[in-house]
């Protein structure tokens, strides 16, 4: 039987750069519209958050990239900025790229944004779908795999408390090594993030840890498998399944056309440009379409937003929802006014929608 806890319903951001509304609703216009400067894109983040915080969201998340289209690098400073303006939700990452870090230092940054934000924090500890760290910091892409096994192994050790001792390739031996800030009441709060491969969802449950699953595309109950693999692997273990959560992306507005017609010129343009570097095909209207009926895009009207949010929620057995609310070069307007929408009239519907079963 799964831990039971209430639905948590959240939001994330990149710390996308944005511009302004100047595109005449085209991607082409989105291409050439000027960027925010990275500056004020971090600003307008903490703005975000304390608005988030205001309307009743129940997490904020931070993911971390190194590269030109997305403004945070260093998450925690970030959120310990959001922390002294905020007084409920909590604060996280979406994702921390432990591979290319320092098990060690994540683990000091976050109990000690934990002790600035009275017990909120969290960490979701990935691989990464993006590489551009591991080049920056000095690391191999062909050690992908071992570097987050073995810092993983380190990092649930450190976060229970206590001496560590530890001895593996990727990092200096540790021998009865005590670790500071400790973290002020019980375990730092932490999941693993997973794109979808089997293995990232074993060794989730292998630690005990919650699961966040990136869901991107395509119809979300593809991935009732991975929920059933989760729960075969906590019988294995004779452990009580951990929470499941869900990150997935898009766009709340006043109405279901509003919300497309704005969200359509940025999501494309920084589709295609990840696209260009990936090997994708140009995403076409009739895809993007496509995704918001059937599909992982969250976009429209609040009540078309939530009844989607719920029919996630009921399929996989959620505890977790956390709405990518960032995209591309959409303005930061546009995102506070579907940062409202989703605090006082999205997250309500989803909790009433699924008290009637």
């Amino acid at each position: 039987m799964r831990v039971v806890q209430a639905l948590e319903l959240g939001l994330d951001t990149f710390g996308d750069v944005t511009a302004d509304d100047a595109s005449g609703g085209s991607a082409a216009g989105a291409a050439e519209a000027i960027p925010t400067p990275h500056a004020q894109v971090i600003r307008d983040v903490v703005a975000e958050a304390v608005l988030a915080d205001e309307v009743g969201v129940d997490v904020f998340g931070l993911g971390e990239h190194h590269r030109a289209d997305y403004a945070v690098s260093a998450p925690e400073v970030v959120l310990g900025a959001i922390a002294g303006q905020t007084r409920r939700m909590r604060l996280g990452t979406a994702v921390t790229v432990l591979s290319s870090d320092d098990p060690v230092r994540v683990f000091q940054r976050f109990s000690t944004l934990d002790a600035l934000s009275g017990g909120r924090a969290e960490v979701i500890l990935g691989r990464g779908s993006f590489t551009e760290s591991f080049p920056l910091f000095g690391y191999e892409l062909r050690d992908y795999e071992r570097l987050f096994e073995e810092k993983l192994e380190l990092f649930s050790l450190l976060r229970k408390g206590g001496p560590v001792t530890w001895q593996g390739s990727t990092r200096a031996a540790l021998e009865a090594q005590p670790v500071f800030p400790p973290v002020e009441n019980g375990a730092l709060r932490t999941w693993i993030g997973a794109g979808g491969s089997p293995e990232s969802v074993v060794r989730a449950a292998h630690y005990d840890l919650p699961l966040m699953l990136a869901i991107i595309g395509g119809d979300p109950a593809r991935f009732r498998q991975h929920v059933e693999l989760h729960e075969r692997a906590y019988r294995h273990y004779e452990r009580t399944p951990q929470p499941i959560g869900v990150h997935s992306p898009g766009h709340v507005a006043d109405t279901d056309a509003e919300a497309r017609e704005a969200l359509w010129p940025a999501y494309k343009q920084h589709h295609d440009q990840i696209g260009s570097e990936r090997g994708w095909p140009p995403m076409q209207r009739a895809d993007f379409e496509r995704e918001c009926d059937r599909g992982s895009l969250y976009v429209g009207a609040p009540d078309t937003v939530a009844r989607k949010i719920a029919a996630t929620v009921r399929t996989l057995g959620l505890a977790r929802f956390d709405l990518k609310y960032s995209h591309g070069r959409l303005s930061h307007a546009r995102m506070m006014r579907g940062i409202e929408l989703y605090g006082r009239r999205v997250i309500p519907m989803v909790r009433e929608l699924l008290a009637e079963g």
